[in-house]
């Protein structure tokens, strides 16, 4: 027979169940924010002298090329992650504690992204300063695939309508970019001007990646969740 106090017992382990799950909207909110920062960051890299003659305006715009192409190319790999946030968050119907701390250590080498590229305009022929930019990348690239892989394979945490049928292409789309970083740090060494392109062409591999997952039908349906 069941009592009371079995009842109430019950009652309260399944709020508890609950309790431990909320809505994704704080979490999108906070995210949302810190990229919004780090944009804004880079930018502020960019700082031109006030009272500057025609001459000298020349050379201080030659002098910020660094900074700009650093800034470019910042932006849109940080747009990048943002877009890949959003594409991941769009599934998530309810999180937990868990996911709430694995989207925070996500968040941590984003917040890098500034301070990598700061050192990327300062220093645009050292092979160490592009080798800590895509040190910082690949870490940060790491946890997106960690955060993707743990949301997908916790259909309970997902709106019904978006659990992914095969795991694998979200996973290879999610790790593309190491490839790239790795090879751009490598080169390096060799010339700094073939690294810049490599990590400026990661965003546009990207999209053409999920372009072409998306015109196969064998992998149309999941390629479809990326932006």
């Amino acid at each position: 027979m069941t009592t009371h106090s079995d009842a109430a017992g019950g009652s309260d382990g399944a709020f508890s169940a609950l309790a431990r799950l909320s809505s994704p909207e704080r979490v999108v909110t906070l995210t949302d924010g810190v990229f919004a920062i780090v944009l804004t960051l880079l930018v502020l890299e960019i700082a031109v002298p006030d009272h500057l003659s025609e001459q000298s305006l020349r050379h201080v715009l030659e002098e910020l090329r660094p900074s700009v192409v650093a800034w470019v190319i910042s932006f849109m790999i940080t747009a990048m992650y943002w877009m890949a946030h959003r594409d991941l968050f769009l599934r998530v119907r309810w999180v937990n504690r868990d996911l709430v701390w694995l989207n925070l250590l996500f968040l941590l080498p984003v917040g890098l992204i500034p301070f990598a590229s700061s050192l990327l305009g300062k220093y645009p022929d050292d092979a160490t300063a592009l080798r800590f930019y895509g040190v910082v990348l690949i870490v940060a690239t790491t946890m997106r695939l960690v955060l993707y892989a743990y949301v997908v394979r916790r259909p309970a945490l997902l709106d019904p309508e978006r659990v992914p049928e095969r795991i694998g292409i979200g996973l290879t789309i999610a790790a593309a970019p190491v490839l790239v970083y790795v090879i751009a740090m490598a080169v390096a060494g060799a010339s700094t001007t073939a690294s810049l392109v490599l990590y400026f062409s990661v965003p546009i591999l990207y999209f053409l990646l999920v372009t072409l997952l998306r015109d196969r039908g064998g992998t149309r349906s999941e390629a479809e969740q990326f932006t």
